[in-house]
């Protein structure tokens, strides 16, 4: 998949050389989560049958973040963990603009224009709540007729589960208060975090269980406060271990930004500044601050005693 970073306006250079018949799915997709794949899924198909390139079009940064709106907490799925998930799912141009305080207020008629039409995508497909341009303005009726006949317009019904509109606030929300189980149903696989493995306490090690510090490379969102179940992916390797993601408040009084220590199962390696990418299988339980050392490490052998029950795990 080839990735393309855009800037508003596109260049008439830039235009010639990116022109050419395709499929483009649009859209915001920050959790990829089975409603966004629903369409982008739909556009791979489409350019599949016309014998075109499919392409995605999105924003970076978030328009939220850009915008400071205060229910913005976050990425779902961040540009290197979007790129690996859309090449994997048949995708060949990922378009990601750069979104800023100009490009919040072009008109639809301007993006349209300016953005699309010197791409010469022959069809855009578009979830059926999309909006664009300034204030949300331009919707779908509004982009077919912007297409002028040149670029079709295709809408992509909700996505439903069990009667639910699939959506990312909805995913955040499960992840902050730990239903885990209905944002992985959401998502249509784990949620993951991704970081590079830095110095912490080394704590863990003096009570017989060593951890791994990830420091996250990007703004993820972040889960509720408590012990999961892991799968670690670690170059070549898949590990298994839990994670306690929290303030550790057995030895912390006052501190509010979370740590995230995974403490692997049969694993002596060295892991310092390596990445890891950590996907959380099973919410455990909410962190809670103990009495003693001794009750810590008591519920932390039967937090992993559990996690290995949960993640079949066999050494």
């Amino acid at each position: 998949m080839r990735t393309v970073i855009l800037s508003y306006p596109m260049s008439p250079d830039t235009a010639a050389q990116l022109a050419q018949p395709q499929v483009a799915a649009l859209g915001q997709f920050d959790g990829l989560h089975r409603g966004h794949a629903s369409v982008i899924e739909s556009a791979v198909a489409l350019a599949r049958r016309q014998g075109v390139p499919a392409a995605v079009m999105t924003f970076h940064p978030h328009p939220k973040d850009v915008m400071r709106k205060g229910d913005y907490d976050g990425y779902l799925t961040p540009p290197k963990d979007k790129q690996e998930l859309l090449a994997a799912m048949g995708v060949d141009i990922l378009y990601i603009i750069e979104f800023n305080e100009e490009l919040s207020r072009v008109s639809p008629q301007d993006f349209v224009s300016v953005m699309l039409l010197p791409l010469h995508i022959i069809t855009a497909v578009i979830g059926f709540d999309f909006r664009f341009g300034y204030m949300g303005e331009g919707d779908a009726e509004m982009l077919r007729e912007l297409g002028g006949g040149v670029m079709n317009v295709e809408t992509v019904p909700p996505f439903l589960l069990d009667g639910e509109k699939v959506s990312s606030s909805g995913i955040r929300r499960s992840l902050q208060t730990g239903d885990l189980a209905l944002a992985t149903a959401w998502f249509g696989r784990c949620y993951h975090l991704r970081g590079t493995v830095g110095h912490g306490e080394k704590r863990g090690r003096t009570i017989g269980f060593p951890t791994a510090n990830l420091q996250l490379e990007d703004r993820y969102v972040i889960p509720a406060k408590g012990v999961y179940a892991v799968k670690v992916f670690y170059k070549d390797e898949i590990l298994y271990g839990v994670m306690n993601v929290g303030v550790k408040p057995t030895f912390h009084e006052g501190v509010t930004a979370p740590s995230f220590e995974v403490h692997l199962f049969d694993f002596a390696g060295d892991l310092y500044e390596q990445e890891l990418k950590v996907e959380l299988v099973s919410f455990i339980r909410p962190e809670r601050k103990f009495d003693s050392i001794g009750a810590l490490i008591a519920q932390i052998t039967e937090d992993a005693e559990t996690a290995k029950g949960l993640l079949e795990y066999h050494s």
